[in-house]
């Protein structure tokens, strides 16, 4: 681990200093609260032991400090004070302590506190790792590896408030493949899983890395398409549709003799200022033109 001690007893500090080493762990030392902030922000140690009274920020305030800025990784502060009534203990705790020792220190006691910091940060970053996986998770379709629905709301939502403050323009494209329960009358669902998880890669290897592609539901696709023209727009989708020809995926279910692709575009603009479910909205309305003229083609909304 990596420990930060904070104290402005030259002689405790040195105490704290040894008693860390020796328990195998990394530590930074600072003579004050100032310069333990400055190295907490540094270094984001596991472990803060600080003392209680020290000039700049106290070990109170550098308490609330820290677990005001705290995020995903937990660190572990442990309160060393030569205060020892219970009303002070249950201040520093109330503060953000997780635990306190009294002065003057006793290496085998911090030893000990330092096993328990070890077990609950090792736990606190195991479990900030489980809720970055699960978020994944819910946020990717599992045939596809695409994102879903749910990624689609909330990066739809930030791109439309940021290209709305900037008066930057951006596009969305609704695409379904063609005949596509043709498809699976004549090959099969397993046939119909496969062909849908190409057609997803043909997709994300015509787009930009700043573009989303998201699996919409069945066989549809959206892609969101940041600071994208609808004439940029239309060239991309012509691309795509090109790399789904590409594959040459057999369907005898459609006229063409192999799996095909429709989209409908349509963009956001200074001149066509519609908030993102008008936008979605207009875009499955252009994908329905190109079905219903002749399909495997772009159409854009009006």
């Amino acid at each position: 681990m990596k420990v930060l001690v904070a104290d402005d007893d030259p002689g405790s500090l040195l105490v704290a200093r040894a008693a860390v080493q020796r328990s195998g762990h990394d530590c930074l030392t600072a003579a004050d609260g100032d310069q333990a902030w400055a190295l907490y922000l540094q270094h984001e140690p596991d472990v803060v032991v600080t003392d209680w009274m020290m000039p700049g920020l106290d070990g109170m305030a550098l308490c609330r400090a820290i677990r005001a800025r705290e995020q995903e990784l937990y660190t572990y502060v442990v309160l060393l004070t030569s205060q020892g009534s219970r009303d002070d203990v249950l201040a520093g705790l109330e503060a953000g302590a997780d635990d306190y020792v009294t002065k003057p220190l006793d290496p085998f006691v911090l030893h000990a506190r330092l096993l328990v910091a070890h077990r609950i940060t090792t736990l606190h970053a195991d479990l900030a790792h489980y809720r970055k996986v699960l978020s994944r998770q819910a946020r990717t379709d599992p045939l596809t590896g695409l994102h879903n629905r749910l990624k689609l709301a909330e990066d739809l939502e930030q791109l439309h408030l940021r290209s709305q403050r900037y008066a930057e323009k951006y596009s969305v494209a609704m695409c379904d493949v063609d005949n596509f329960k043709s498809y699976n009358d004549i090959y099969g669902h397993q046939a119909g899983d496969q062909a849908l998880r190409a057609v997803a890669a043909a997709l994300l290897g015509s787009v930009r890395k700043s573009d989303g592609v998201y699996r919409y539901g069945g066989e549809e696709f959206l892609l969101v398409l940041p600071k994208q023209s609808t004439a940029g727009a239309k060239a991309l989708m012509e691309r795509a549709l090109d790399a789904v020809r590409d594959l040459a995926i057999a369907h005898e279910g459609d006229t063409s003799g192999q799996l095909r692709l429709s989209a409908g575009i349509s963009s956001f603009s200074i001149e066509h200022r519609v908030d993102a479910n008008a936008l979605l909205g207009e875009a499955d309305a252009a994908l329905y033109a190109a079905k219903a003229a002749g399909r495997n083609r772009v159409e854009l909304a009006p």
